[in-house]
C-alpha cells in the first residue's frame, strides 16, 4: 500500500501542518481525527488496515489530517469567541490548502468527509456547510452540538454564544436552512451516521436525523449495540460504511 507523508507551512494557521496519504487512486476520503488524535491516529488505530483491501484495489485514497482540537474547541485558555475563530481558520486551511492538494493528487470526482468522535463533528460540519464539495459523509460516534451538556461532557463554549457558533452547530443552523442550492446538494449527498445505543450522544444523533428528514434529506442512521465509541468498533464500521 502506498503511504506518503506531507508537511507544509500554512499561512492561514501560521504553523506547519502535516498529513498522511494512503493509497494511489479512488474516492478521496478526508479524515479528521478525534479530540486527542494526530494525523497518524487513523493508522495507529489500525483503521487503515481495516480498509486495506479497498485502498489497495484503488477504491479509496485516504487523506488523514491534523485536527487542532487543542487550539480550537479544547483550548480552555482562549475566550470561546477565539476558539471558534481559530476553528474557522482551520476550516479555511482545509478549503484553501488541503482540498486543492487533494485535487492535484487525485482527479476522482468523489470526496468523502469522515471522522470518529470529535472527528465526526468536523466531518459533518464541513459537509453540511460546504455540501457542493462533498459527495458522501460517513460519521462515527459523533456529537453535532458542542453546546450540549450530557453526562460528563459539557458546553465547549462555556455558555458563550454568537453567530459563528450558530453557523458551526449543525443541529442549530440546519433547521433554518432555506438556501435551495445547498439543500439540493445535501439531498444528493450520501449521508451515514453511526452511533452506539449507550453512547451519551445517541439522542443528539437522533435529533440530527429528525432535522435531516424534516428537510427532505435522505440519510442512514445506524445504531450499534453498546457504546461503540472506540477503535475496535470503528474498525468494524469503516469497511461497512466507507
Amino acid at each position: 500500500m502506498r503511504r506518503d507523508y506531507h508537511r507544509w507551512y500554512s499561512p492561514r494557521l501560521n504553523r506547519d501542518m502535516e498529513l498522511l496519504v494512503f493509497g494511489h487512486a479512488g474516492a478521496k476520503v478526508l479524515i479528521f481525527p478525534t479530540r486527542d488524535g494526530r494525523f497518524y491516529e487513523y493508522e495507529n488505530l489500525r483503521l487503515v488496515d481495516a480498509l486495506a483491501h479497498k485502498i489497495e484495489a484503488g477504491y479509496l485514497q485516504l487523506y488523514c489530517l491534523e485536527g487542532l482540537a487543542d487550539e480550537t474547541f479544547y483550548c480552555w485558555w482562549r475566550h470561546p469567541a477565539d476558539r471558534i475563530r481559530r476553528y474557522l481558520q482551520y476550516e479555511d486551511y482545509v478549503l484553501s490548502e488541503v482540498l486543492p492538494f487533494m485535487a492535484w493528487q487525485n482527479g476522482h470526482p468523489c470526496t468523502i468527509a469522515h471522522g470518529c468522535s470529535l472527528g465526526a463533528f468536523y466531518a459533518a460540519n464541513f459537509a453540511f456547510r460546504h455540501p457542493h464539495l462533498v459527495q458522501k459523509l460517513s460519521a462515527f460516534s459523533g456529537r453535532y452540538d458542542l453546546t450540549l451538556k450530557v453526562e460528563n461532557f459539557g458546553d465547549l463554549f462555556d455558555g458563550y454564544y454568537d453567530d459563528n457558533i450558530y453557523f458551526n452547530t449543525p443541529c442549530h443552523f440546519l433547521p433554518n436552512l432555506n438556501c435551495s442550492w445547498r439543500l439540493e446538494a445535501l439531498r444528493r449527498m450520501d449521508i451515514i451516521l453511526v452511533i452506539g445505543r449507550e453512547d451519551p450522544f445517541l439522542e443528539n444523533n437522533r435529533q440530527l436525523s429528525r432535522i435531516l428528514w424534516d428537510k427532505g434529506i435522505r440519510h442512514a442512521l445506524h445504531e450499534w449495540e453498546g457504546r461503540a465509541h472506540q477503535g475496535r468498533y470503528w474498525r468494524q464500521m469503516a469497511p461497512l460504511y466507507l
